[in-house]
C-alpha cells in the first residue's frame, strides 16, 4: 500500500459522555466569572459521577460568585444536555463545591510585569491539521465522527428518536487513496438507550442516522 493509499479512524464521544459534561460545566462556570469581569482567571475543573457533580479549583475575580449561583449554572449545563435518569438527574444529582480564591503564588507566576510576558499556568501538546477534505476544514474521519454524533442528539433533543439517550460513542474508519477518503470501511456507533430496545431494532435506527451523514456510497456494508 502506498503512503497515499491507507485507512485512517477516528472518534467522538457525545455531549453525555462524562468527559463531555464535566467539559460543559466547567465552560458554564467560566463564562459565569467572565460575566463579572472580563478579566477573570478561572481554574476550574468539574468532575461528575453516579448522581454527584464536584467543582474544584481557583478563581481570581472582582466580583465574587456565590457557590449557589455555580450550581445553577451546572445544573442547568446538565438539563441542557438531557440528564434526566435515575443515575444523573440535572435536578437531584448532589452538589459540591470546593472552590475558593486563587493563590497568591499562582498569581505572581502567570500575571505579566513590565517586559515580561504573561506566563500560562498550564502546558499541553496538541495534534491537528487544516485540510479541504471537508467544508470544516477538518480531517474526514474525525469529523463525520463528530456529525454522527451531533445527528444522533439532534434526534434526540427534538424527539423524533426518545428511545436515545445522552451518552454515546463514534468510531469512523475511512480509505484513502490517492491521499484522498473515498469511503468508509467500519463505523462503530454505541449509545445509552431506553429499557425494552433490542440490538437488532437500535441497530437500524442509528444506522439510518449515519447514512444521512455520510457521503453517498460511503457508507459500509454491515458484514464489515
Amino acid at each position: 500500500m502506498s503512503r497515499s493509499d491507507y485507512i485512517f479512524t477516528s472518534e467522538s464521544v457525545s455531549e453525555g459522555h462524562p468527559d463531555k459534561v464535566a467539559d460543559r460545566i466547567s465552560d458554564a462556570i467560566v463564562d459565569l466569572h467572565l460575566g463579572r469581569d472580563s478579566v477573570a482567571r478561572v481554574a476550574v475543573e468539574a468532575m461528575v459521577t453516579t448522581n454527584r457533580i464536584i467543582l474544584a479549583g481557583e478563581v481570581r475575580c472582582a466580583q465574587d460568585v456565590p457557590a449557589g449561583e455555580m450550581e445553577a449554572a451546572a445544573r442547568a449545563a446538565v438539563r441542557d444536555i438531557g440528564y434526566e435518569q435515575d443515575g444523573f438527574h440535572w435536578r437531584d444529582a448532589d452538589f459540591d463545591c470546593f472552590v475558593h480564591a486563587q493563590s497568591a503564588d499562582i498569581a505572581q507566576g502567570v500575571d505579566a510585569a513590565g517586559n515580561k510576558d504573561e506566563g500560562a499556568g498550564d502546558q499541553g501538546i496538541m495534534f491537528g491539521y487544516a485540510t479541504r477534505e471537508t467544508e470544516a476544514l477538518m480531517p474526514a474521519p474525525i469529523y463525520y465522527s463528530h456529525a454522527i454524533l451531533k445527528r444522533l442528539a439532534e434526534a434526540r433533543h427534538s424527539g423524533a428518536a426518545p428511545m436515545l439517550e445522552p451518552d454515546a460513542k463514534s468510531q469512523v474508519t475511512l480509505r484513502y487513496a490517492n491521499g484522498r477518503p473515498v469511503g468508509a470501511t467500519s463505523v462503530v456507533v454505541s449509545t445509552q438507550h431506553a429499557a425494552g430496545f433490542g440490538q437488532d431494532e437500535l441497530r437500524e435506527i442509528v444506522r439510518g442516522y449515519v447514512t444521512q451523514v455520510l457521503p453517498e456510497g460511503w457508507m459500509c456494508p454491515e458484514e464489515e
